[in-house]
């Protein structure tokens, strides 16, 4: 490599330790429910403010012997792995990307604004992964920070990348008339559902008394009290929660269905919706939109039908918001495979855990996050694939 680019390999990895060491203050911060910004980083044991000597990457840990300067009180091993972790992925990513030829059609012009997205899908999820690992909990607000993302990021492709070429190597997600309707009405009938739950009309599933939430120190996006690993949750009839759920997801359907039913009995609205749809603005945000939905349904099928037949919860809410912003940034196609893809990485850690003879039991966000990293860097090998067994 050029002077050049050992240069951007030296920026990319520190700019991506950096991002660790903000990721750990989301870790510790956020599922508890402090600023991310105020006050400044402290010692958690003495409370003595961390001066900015101390406050580098992987280096100060080292430094300090993974001990407070002040109250000598042991730092976490966390840090320096989570700090490592995203500025090797992140460096990872990059020679990939760029420097290989697994993913050659990130050789396209103004490509850096996919890697950008994917930059911060990955560190969101590593957050949530470290959130989740600690806690059993996804802070939905990491989720949709990432679908944030990936919807200004999609609308904007178009201005920064060819749109033929967006679509062609589908390096963002794009909508076609027909996705782009179901989209669109499944946007409206989430919003018809927002409206009957915050109305009352609808009751929220898993809900819990007002006064068994304020008794929680801490708790998850459904008021279930949080703690270190599985908890112990109030009695419900987990099938009747189920059916609200189900009760909450049918206006989104159904609106979804009509869209596509009006679209189809005009000649007249198809053609001007097609035109609407070939602009790449509108075109990449309904992709990104019909993304989120693809990714949020996938995951909330299978919650449903799971504790529709066993009689318990099966996946938590947290996990579908997660795979929902997947979709927002990958698409819909990579967002399924995805999810078929991570109760492998599943299975791998039950191998593990039975030759190692060291039960430990994990949430399924991380199996997830590393599911989404593996269809984000084999996308181009995978899309030849899907191709050539369902057409181009």
């Amino acid at each position: 490599m050029t002077p050049q680019e050992w240069i951007v390999v030296v920026f990319v990895f520190m700019f991506g330790c950096c991002i660790g060491s903000f990721l750990n203050v989301v870790i510790y911060r956020l599922p508890r429910e402090k600023s991310l910004v105020h006050p400044g980083s402290a010692c958690p044991h003495c409370g003595k403010a961390i001066r900015f000597y101390d406050n580098i990457p992987l280096v100060s840990w080292i430094a300090l012997r993974a001990k407070c300067r002040c109250c000598k009180a042991p730092i976490s091993a966390r840090y320096f792995i989570v700090e490592l972790l995203t500025g090797a992925v992140f460096l990872g990513v990059y020679f990939i990307y760029f420097h290989t030829n697994v993913r050659p059609t990130m050789g396209t012009q103004g490509a850096w604004l996919v890697y950008l997205l994917h930059l911060i899908l990955i560190g969101a999820f590593i957050a949530a992964s470290g959130i989740d690992l600690e806690l059993w909990i996804i802070p939905l607000g990491i989720c949709w920070f990432v679908t944030a993302a990936g919807f200004i990021g999609s609308t904007v492709g178009g201005y920064v990348i060819d749109p033929e070429e967006i679509r062609i190597k589908s390096l963002l997600p794009t909508a076609s008339s027909r996705t782009g309707a179901l989209a669109l009405g499944a946007a409206v009938g989430l919003g018809i559902a927002w409206l009957l739950l915050k109305s009352g009309v609808l009751k929220r599933s898993y809900d819990q008394p007002e006064a068994e939430e304020r008794d929680s120190p801490a708790q998850d996006n459904r008021g279930r009290p949080a703690g270190p690993g599985p908890f112990d949750e109030p009695q419900f009839n987990h099938r009747l929660e189920a059916l609200r759920e189900v009760v909450f997801l049918t206006p989104i359907i159904v609106c979804a269905v009509l869209a596509s039913a009006i679209l189809g009995e005009s000649d007249q609205v198809e053609t001007w919706w097609s035109r609407m749809v070939a602009r790449p603005v509108a075109s990449g945000l309904l992709g990104s939109l019909f993304g989120y939905f693809v990714g949020c349904a996938t995951v909330w099928a299978t919650r449903i039908l799971g504790t529709l037949a066993f009689g318990k919860e099966a996946m938590g809410l947290g996990d579908v918001h997660l795979m929902g912003a997947a979709g927002a940034v990958i698409g819909p196609v990579m967002v399924v495979i995805a999810f078929f893809i991570a109760p492998f990485f599943g299975l791998g850690w039950a191998l593990f855990q039975m030759f190692s003879k060291k039960i430990h039991q994990l949430p399924y966000g991380p199996f997830l996050s590393f599911a989404v990293l593996t269809v984000m860097i084999f996308h181009d090998w995978i899309m030849v694939r899907v191709s050539f067994v369902f057409g181009p």
